[in-house]
């Protein structure tokens, strides 16, 4: 029985990978396509062109444009913050260069991507802009984790981290588009003003003392 079963079994096995990696090749040319062009801009016919498939398929895969949008910033979304969430088992100080090394990185190889999500789109969009807040929430919690040892922090230095965040993505969207600073010292600049931003945190909140010096290595 078992063996007459096979043929069934793992040819659905490979539909399901090959349905995923089509998903994920539309996901990244849509990544391109609403990069620079606004949602109302662009209807599912352009979008079926410029993408070389049948509009039905991106139906089949995500029922609607907007379906379709919001896979793509939900995926650009999820990218960044694994990227900005890496070095989990480095001491505290170590883990917040890393975060943020790790942080431009993204913003540097996946530019598209990084302004689509700190921008919330071309134009405004709600829903786009709640997944934004949501990814500006999952860096403030883990500099938080690397700083701090935990992710719980009461409204001042929640709202103090949020501020250094919003000013971080300013300055990450500046430099990749005009990249006159190093990698290296966009991070070194970075650090400087969050280590300001912990120590203010510290004076008004002494139960959130801020981290002492680290080394300045970050390299994987």
């Amino acid at each position: 029985m078992n063996i007459s079963q096979q043929p069934v079994v793992r040819p659905r096995a490979r539909g399901t990978e090959r349905s995923l990696a089509r998903r994920a090749e539309l996901i990244a040319i849509g990544r391109r396509l609403f990069a620079d062009t606004s949602y109302d801009a662009l209807s599912m016919d352009d979008i079926a062109r410029q993408a070389q498939v049948a509009k039905g398929l991106i139906y089949y895969y995500f029922h609607s444009k907007r379906g379709y949008y919001l896979a793509i910033i939900q995926d650009s979304v999820a990218d960044l913050v694994t990227f900005a969430a890496s070095g989990t088992g480095l001491p505290p100080v170590e883990r917040v260069h890393r975060t943020i090394d790790s942080y431009l990185r993204y913003a540097e190889h996946n530019q598209a991507a990084y302004r689509t999500i700190v921008s919330g789109g071309v134009g405004f969009d709600a829903e786009v802009h709640a997944i934004r807040d949501g990814v500006r929430e999952a860096i403030v919690a883990t500099i938080a984790e690397g700083a701090y040892g935990h992710g719980d922090i009461g409204p001042l230095a929640r709202m103090g981290l949020l501020s250094w965040v919003c000013s971080a993505e300013g300055a990450a969207l500046t430099w990749i588009d005009r990249p006159e600073l190093s990698r290296d010292s966009m991070r070194d600049l970075l650090v400087k003003t969050l280590g300001g931003t912990l120590r203010a945190i510290e004076e008004l909140d002494p139960s959130c003392p801020a981290p002492g010096p680290a080394r300045r290595d970050t390299r994987p």
